[in-house]
């Protein structure tokens, strides 16, 4: 009875091995596995496994002679019934088929959690119609309660590491254009103002080459303090500034922003995509049209990139030349 019960221990091994690896099947997208064993089936019957994947033939073929090849000292029985004459039923044997072993034809799988997918939402990226004015929060505080709130802001470490001045946004409190830059230089930090430095001077450029002056548009910053040595601001700087930003575009509901370099757009549009990928084409914020493009210092540093900027301008230009305020 000891070599009965060492079998007995081999098939249930067995038994598991071919569980495991229907479960796998199903995994890979097999849809059937014929010659599922009863409980009135014979042992050998219970070993006659049919699948719809050579790969999976093969692993079985494998596991069931390697649980042979490991109890060598087993004596094999001389048939199935002389195994059955040994045992009251075939339950001595085996257990019962695992319900993981069921006909996948037989479940039914549901792609989403409920019987009613949802409905396509508006995403991120691609042309995107903008809202009415219920996409942005309505406010009743103004700009000088937002440049109230912020004050002589000691919120982050910029504020000790040799700033100035808390460099404001300004401009137009009505704009249809807004501009959205990174942070302040060092000619800002020292006036106080944004964009009056040589970027400053190309920005004003570039404005009125669509036609505009400074004074008919918006401009700020993500982050009010300069960064020492002018460095990128680390995102939880802009994390803390940059909720003075989106106040100010719900007070001044822009038609269009536009925003200058990466550091700029990754933080008004949560986004890890890089510049050169998204710039010219419009993303939304909350209903409002978004161009990214480059910097100004970056077009002082690379000119060649300046007929790119040309031409996410012209985009802009067009855009609100063709929608009536």
């Amino acid at each position: 009875m000891s070599d009965v019960g060492q079998l007995r221990a081999t098939l249930a091994e067995i038994a598991a091995d071919i569980s495991e690896c229907a479960d796998y099947a199903r995994e890979l997208g097999i849809e059937t596995i014929e010659g599922v064993p009863h409980e009135d089936s014979t042992p050998s019957q219970a070993t006659q496994v049919n699948v719809t994947s050579p790969a999976l033939s093969k692993a079985l073929e494998r596991n069931a002679r390697g649980a042979t090849t490991s109890n060598t000292n087993l004596p094999a029985p001389t048939s199935a019934s002389a195994l059955a004459g040994q045992t009251a039923n075939a339950s001595l044997i085996r257990e019962a088929p695992p319900a993981s072993l069921t006909p996948m034809a037989t479940r039914k799988t549901k792609k989403y959690p409920d019987d009613n997918p949802p409905p396509p939402q508006e995403t991120l990226f691609g042309e995107v119609t903008p809202q009415d004015d219920k996409s942005l929060p309505r406010s009743n505080e103004t700009l000088e309660d937002i440049r109230t709130d912020i004050g002589e802001c000691m919120r982050c470490p910029l504020c000790c590491q040799g700033r100035t001045h808390v460099v404001n946004s300004e401009g137009n409190k009505g704009a249809r254009l807004m501009f959205v830059g990174e942070a302040p230089g060092a000619d800002e930090d020292a006036s106080g103002r944004p964009f009056v430095g040589r970027a400053g001077q190309l920005l004003n450029k570039i404005i009125e080459a669509i036609g505009m002056k400074r004074e008919d548009v918006f401009i700020g910053n993500v982050n009010r303090c300069r960064p020492p040595q002018n460095r990128t601001p680390t995102p939880a700087e802009a994390k803390i500034c940059k909720p003075f930003l989106l106040r100010e575009i719900a007070v001044v509901k822009p038609d269009v922003i536009v925003v200058l370099g990466n550091t700029a757009m990754k933080n008004l549009l949560d986004t890890k995509e890089g510049i050169t990928k998204l710039r010219g084409e419009f993303q939304d914020y909350r209903g409002i049209k978004v161009m990214p493009t480059f910097h100004p210092a970056y077009l002082l540093r690379d000119p060649t990139k300046k007929r790119e900027t040309w031409d996410d301008m012209k985009k802009v230009r067009d855009y609100l030349s063709g929608k009536a305020k």
